[in-house]
């Protein structure tokens, strides 16, 4: 695949997963709630995980997955104060801020999209600084639909000025990209390095790329070589 820069005017960046690594979430949500509500309900660590565990994978793809409120009120926990004692975790992926400075030389839109919750998407724009770098920042809990819901595009244009044929979509989830290419957005990345300990594989439906560097091209160029799907 080649990627011409001059044909893309919209990037729009998932941020836990693809900008953000996402072994924080990963650690906050399957280790420190599970010990946090053992200690509080007298169980062990194994019986909390296999209460919650269940509990939220029962409300993937809804809002409900990344509301902090609703998990607070659910569990019984202050979520947002659990996950400021974990915060030293959270951290940008290797080239991120490379990539956003070479969208913003070449004038470029760029928008985070994610189904983050707004008090989460404080405390780590407040941990990161990245906020700057973006033409827009818009949470799924703004528009009332997950990203899972091919809907949530067509309503993004009503934040977004972006036509979907010039425009890329970052992420880390190959179901999110399959509503992104349903509503007809053209070019969609993979991000196939989403945690720092897990490795990485490739998606066989999409373009995959393990960092953002992969993206820039070299030289005076503006277009890109990038991987087979099925590399």
């Amino acid at each position: 695949m080649i990627l011409n820069w001059n044909d893309i005017d919209t990037v729009l960046l998932d941020m836990d997963g693809t900008l953000l690594d996402r072994h924080f979430d990963d650690h906050f949500w399957i280790e420190h709630v599970p010990l946090t509500y053992a200690r509080k309900r007298g169980l062990s660590v194994e019986e909390a995980k296999k209460l919650l565990i269940p509990m939220f994978r029962s409300q993937e793809q809804t809002l409900n997955w990344t509301d902090l409120d609703y998990w607070t009120e659910r569990l019984g926990l202050d979520i947002p104060l659990l996950k400021r004692e974990v915060d030293h975790l959270i951290a940008v992926h290797p080239f991120v801020t490379d990539f956003l400075l070479f969208l913003r030389h070449h004038g470029k839109g760029i928008y985070l999209v994610t189904n983050a919750h707004a008090k989460t998407l404080e405390l780590k724009m407040r941990k990161t600084r990245l906020g700057t770098y973006f033409t827009g920042i818009i949470s799924a809990h703004d528009l009332g639909l997950p990203k899972e819901d091919v809907k949530f595009w067509e309503k993004l244009g009503d934040k977004v000025p972006y036509d979907p044929a010039r425009s890329l979509l970052g992420e880390d989830s190959e179901t999110n990209l399959s509503t992104a290419a349903a509503y007809g957005i053209a070019y969609l990345i993979y991000v196939s390095r989403f945690s720092s300990t897990i490795a990485p594989v490739p998606s066989p439906r999409y373009t995959s790329i393990h960092y953002f560097s992969q993206l820039i091209p070299q030289g005076g160029s503006l277009e890109v070589e990038l991987p087979a799907r099925n590399f």
